[in-house]
């Protein structure tokens, strides 16, 4: 092999190195460097359509025959630097933020791919630069294996000033957990406990350890009675890290369901993961809509713990948000204490769980009841706006679990329009071995409901198809929400209705 020819080979492959890597670290970052997570999306992108798997069988063969004739590295390098077809280096929703935690991987990765790269190459050169392009996720993986020791020794630092703040500041804590409802269910509570007591709640996307961590740093003021911690976990063990630092005195749990179930394995082990949070609580609020939960409520008493239950279909419950045509009634323990128009977009099971938690925190059951007509929507969560065109817009991008989808298609179907009704989706994600069948139903759901159902993406693209295809909706393919959201602009109008459900970053196909 000439020269000049290995010199190509090295450049060209550095290339598509760095440029794989700028792809599958936007990746990592946007799930959160979760070690395996980057792997399993390139398996995602590489399969997601013939072009791309035609690529991947071609850099496979190509890599094979590299050792045999440096001509064959050429075609894995060249397929790295165009592919996976769809995936931006750059990206479109979640471009790559070079915080010190994404430039500690992207050093580690560069070191472990030198290594690949120059043990192989005591084998052949061209076999090197094939196989060194063709590992990048795994590589990056690795690394964020690795360094996930290193991190969390760094993060200690911010954890155990989070904790210092927490002892001298001393506020009661409240912590929401559930596979869905734990960030209405905290936006509930705040406007139902400002009035009484100075309260501080996580925002919205701050509920695992480095988040929570921060939110008490730097909002935790002095004189705050309340700190109200939304607790996210992907596994058993992270809800309990954060109660031995962030120790809630009432504890409530919102629901459980198939979200993250990929990673949960069973719901089984997400309701013993999301109990972690019931362990050294005073006061345990709890969904008793939801059956699993039911049934730890009634374990939990008879731990002994109190347990206060909260609902909307169970009237035996402590606290139930019993919905009616024109108005919602507010029930303490089998007493009316209070009614509250319909709120459109709000779940009453969530408002339940914020008014039991409020009523824990000592406040008279009236005065919470005859807060809760002011409550309102969260943001890209069951909004309804109509917009200048006179179109309807539902808007639950926030969402993305069955029981929400379904909640939000009822709101689709209820709205008083009498033009046509679109729901524009990617469906639902993290749904373990349930994901196919729980979108193709809500496929089905949506088509019954409406007259257009726009599918946004490939990553469910059969399930929906699947679904939409038992009913009689029309159905449209769009690669991006912003075609979809111009479809919707050019050809619908005044007394039309939209369900905007679920939005996915473009690192998803």
């Amino acid at each position: 092999m000439s020269t000049a020819i290995s010199a190509a080979l090295v450049i060209t492959g550095i290339g598509a190195i760095l440029l794989a890597g700028l792809r599958w670290l936007r990746v990592a970052q946007r799930e959160h460097y979760l070690a395996g997570s980057t792997s399993r999306f390139a398996a995602r992108w590489w399969t997601v359509t013939p072009l791309n798997l035609i690529g991947l069988v071609l850099a496979l063969m190509g890599t094979m025959a590299s050792p045999f004739g440096a001509m064959a590295a050429a075609i894995p390098i060249a397929v790295v630097a165009i592919g996976p077809r769809g995936l931006s280096p750059r990206g479109r929703t979640s471009q790559l933020a070079w915080t010190r935690r994404l430039k500690s991987l992207a050093a580690a990765a560069a070191g472990l791919e030198l290594v690949v790269v120059l043990a192989v190459c005591l084998v052949s050169l061209p076999l090197a630069m094939a196989v060194g392009t063709l590992v990048v996720p795994v590589i990056i993986d690795l690394a964020a294996l690795l360094l996930a020791p290193l991190e969390e020794r760094a993060s200690r630092r911010f954890v155990d000033q989070a904790a210092a703040r927490l002892g001298r500041v001393a506020p009661r804590i409240i912590g929401i957990t559930g596979s869905y409802g734990k960030t209405s269910v905290k936006n509930h509570l705040v406007g139902l406990v400002a009035g009484n007591l100075a309260t501080v709640a996580s925002p919205r996307s701050f509920n695992n350890r480095a988040g929570l961590a921060r939110a008490i740093n730097e909002h935790l003021a002095e004189g705050t009675e309340v700190f109200i911690a939304e607790m996210g976990t992907y596994g058993p063990g992270e809800i309990a890290d954060l109660c031995t630092w962030c120790p809630p005195s009432i504890a409530v749990m919102t629901a459980i369901g198939p979200v993250h179930l990929e990673r949960f394995g069973s719901l089984d082990v997400t309701v013993a993961a999301k109990a972690e949070i019931a362990v050294g609580a005073e006061v345990v609020v709890i969904n008793v809509d939801d059956d699993r939960l039911a049934v730890l409520a009634d374990q939990l008493t008879r731990e002994g713990k109190r347990v206060l239950r909260a609902g909307s279909a169970r009237r035996d419950a402590d606290v139930v948000v019993t919905e009616g045509d024109a108005a919602w009634g507010i029930e303490v323990s089998g007493v009316l204490v209070g009614a509250s128009p319909v709120l459109p977009g709000l779940q009453p099971t969530n408002v339940a769980c914020a008014v039991a938690a409020a009523i824990a925190l000592g406040l008279d059951p009236a005065t919470v009841a005859s807060r809760v007509e002011h409550l309102s929507t969260i943001e890209n969560r069951l909004g309804v706006a109509r917009v200048p065109s006179g179109v309807t817009v539902v808007d639950d991008t926030f969402n993305s679990n069955p029981a929400g989808a379904e909640a939000a298609l009822r709101v689709l179907a209820g709205l008083g329009v009498t033009g046509r009704r679109v729901v524009v989706t990617p469906g639902m994600v993290e749904l373990g071995g349930r994901q196919r069948h729980e979108n193709e139903h809500f496929g089905h759901r949506a088509a019954e409901i409406a007259d257009v159902v726009l599918v946004v993406g490939r990553t469910n693209r059969r399930s929906l198809i699947a679904g939409v295809s038992a009913a009689d909706a029309e159905l449209r393919l769009v690669a991006t929400r912003e075609e979809a959201v111009e479809w919707v602009r050019s050809n619908l109008g005044a007394d039309d209705a939209v369900l905007y459900e679920n939005d996915l970053p473009d690192n998803y196909p």
